[in-house]
């Protein structure tokens, strides 16, 4: 876990790195120059001159010397498994972006000038936020939430990641991890105006305490059931919230198992471009499955809608009063 300002020399140590921890490659690229430095050579002691030059203005690509040039087996796999963890990394970069969308918010530049910014009671900022996770959820636009829903997201890809083997499970759910550490970063400094390194790494340190707790929190629901999952969905998502609506969270269970099965049933090659296309079916598509009633239960239960018309018709224009009153 690095910081921004370490992130910016990402790129030219990995170039450097390249060079310098793969001496075949380095090798194999000396030769072959050499290889092509004395067949030009030779070409100009026994060509024509006007032959040669002719040669020299033709298109690199289309000569025959380069389709001749043909890499040996173990310089191929070389270059295959070195190039491996950039496409890990662009992976996982695009599963990140699809992760941290979810429940994305502003806060205007406008009000963090003038101090007029919403807090909540225990002075968290709260901005603007029109995602599902809001508006049918109900859940505040503040950095919270934002992390939890997208640690939910992150749980369930790195729950199929571990069918992998066991290095490249290790390097895909770094490699997600790291994005989500360098973005929060990011938007403490940006969006809340935390500018102290300090401040920001201990806020760090919390976080990745909070997502070993949410890992272990996850696990134990997918595995002992719906009702362990559900109080860990609403301890993390929900924040333990006494007038959390139930249906909600039920949702939310509904729509993680959906997607462990989406995802299960992808194959491993599949992970590179199609992972976060599992996120694209809301969880708030989820309510119609949780207020139809199990196969056990049909026609026990009462129309909910239907009751609730009857008694208001039947009802005096009292009736509001007294039940508030009780």
């Amino acid at each position: 876990m690095a910081c921004r300002s370490c992130r910016n020399n990402v790129g030219h140590l990995a170039r450097q790195a390249r060079l310098t921890a793969n001496p075949l490659e380095a090798s194999s690229s000396a030769s072959t120059i050499s290889i092509v430095a004395a067949s030009r050579q030779a070409a100009v002691h026994t060509r024509p001159v006007r032959q040669y030059r002719t040669q020299q203005r033709r298109n690199f690509s289309s000569a025959p010397r380069c389709q001749a040039l043909k890499l040996p087996d173990f310089i191929k796999n070389a270059l295959r498994s070195s190039a491996q963890p950039y496409h890990v990394h662009r992976a996982t970069e695009v599963i990140y972006k699809t992760c941290a969308s979810q429940a994305t918010y502003t806060i205007s530049e406008e009000d963090k000038r003038n101090g007029t910014v919403k807090k909540t009671e225990d002075g968290v900022e709260i901005g603007v936020g029109k995602t599902m996770w809001h508006t049918d959820f109900g859940l505040p636009a503040t950095f919270s939430t934002w992390s939890q829903v997208t640690m939910l997201h992150m749980y369930l890809v790195c729950a199929r990641l571990r069918n992998l083997d066991r290095d490249a499970a290790r390097s895909w759910q770094q490699q997600l991890v790291d994005h989500y550490f360098f973005d929060a970063e990011e938007r403490m400094d940006l969006t809340h105006g935390i500018t102290a390194r300090g401040l920001r790494q201990r806020y760090l340190k919390d976080l990745f305490v909070t997502w070993r707790g949410i890992l272990a929190a996850y696990d134990e629901g997918v595995v002992r059931g719906d009702a362990v999952l559900a109080s860990a969905v609403w301890r993390n998502v929900f924040s333990a919230s006494a007038d959390v609506d139930v249906r909600s969270v039920a949702a939310v269970v509904s729509w993680m198992r959906l997607c462990l099965k989406m995802l299960d049933q992808m194959p491993d090659e599949a992970l590179f471009f199609q992972a976060s296309a599992t996120f694209k079916w809301p969880p708030k598509n989820e309510l119609k499955v949780v207020d139809k009633p199990v196969r056990e239960l049909e026609g026990l239960l009462p129309d909910a809608p239907a009751v609730a018309a009857k008694v208001n018709a039947k009802e005096p224009a009292a009736a509001p009063i007294q039940k508030a009153a009780v």
